[in-house]
């Protein structure tokens, strides 16, 4: 297991979104974070959300 934790900026830049979409995507319990003193997203939470939002995508393709 990867225990890497991404702060907001690494997370935005790896999803290719605007800040303000992570922090909805949080306030929404799309995406689980952390705040120790800043936000904090572990890999396993960022892999775990980017492959659901694949699956949304290629559901509403079929």
């Amino acid at each position: 297991m990867d225990g890497k934790i991404y702060r907001i900026a690494e997370a935005k830049k790896m999803l290719g979104v605007s800040e303000r979409s992570i922090f909805r995507y949080i306030h929404d319990g799309k995406l689980r974070a952390t705040k120790i003193g800043y936000w904090r997203i572990s890999n396993a939470d960022l892999n775990r959300f980017i492959a659901d939002q694949t699956n949304i995508r290629s559901r509403k393709s079929k």
